[in-house]
């Protein structure tokens, strides 16, 4: 997939958003062909050169961006030159979905495995073995601690997995014995 095309996908354009933030964007939303310093996009851009570098370095940690050195042979300086490397998005979003994924799975096991209770006054929640330890009196107001339903949100979790295994093409998990 071409640059364009990745950068005119809103998933993408999101997953970009979300990494490098408002600030950042213009960088990550205009990837130059070839090398570039970052005091060129600063000026470019008509952007600081702090927040270039700033998203500069948090593609890089991604693994979309690389660098180069070159030293200045009469100052000594160093120059970073930096290429854009898209092509990785779409394995990167696969990858973040299936973490997505097994977070969903495990917090849905949690909420199915736990019992919960809940201060009405407070809003406060505590899992069955804390709510005893406080004579299920909520702590902070004195109020009693209810037994929480949380059958929404596991439904909730569960349509979610459901989507994101979809998507992904995963097949459903073992069923528990």
């Amino acid at each position: 997939m071409a640059f364009e095309e990745l950068l005119n996908d809103p998933v993408i354009q999101k997953y970009l958003h979300e990494l490098v933030g408002p600030t950042g964007m213009p960088v990550a939303a205009a990837p130059p062909d070839g090398e570039v310093t970052d005091e060129e996009l600063a000026e470019e851009l008509g952007l600081e050169l702090n927040d270039v570098r700033r998203a500069l370095f948090i593609l890089y940690e991604n693994d979309l961006a690389s660098y180069r050195r070159l030293r200045d042979e009469d100052s000594g300086w160093l120059t970073y030159l930096w290429t854009f490397q898209y092509e990785n998005i779409p394995e990167q979003l696969e990858e973040e979905m299936h973490r997505l994924l097994d977070a969903l799975e495990s917090r849905r096991d949690y909420e199915r495995d736990n019992e919960f209770y809940l201060c009405g006054n407070c809003q406060l929640r505590f899992e069955f073995g804390e709510a005893m330890e406080f004579g299920f009196e909520c702590p902070d107001c004195g109020g009693p601690l209810e037994t929480m339903d949380n059958q929404r949100l596991i439904n909730a979790m569960d349509s979610r997995i459901e989507e994101l295994r979809d998507e992904l093409n995963v097949d459903e998990e073992p069923a528990e014995a």
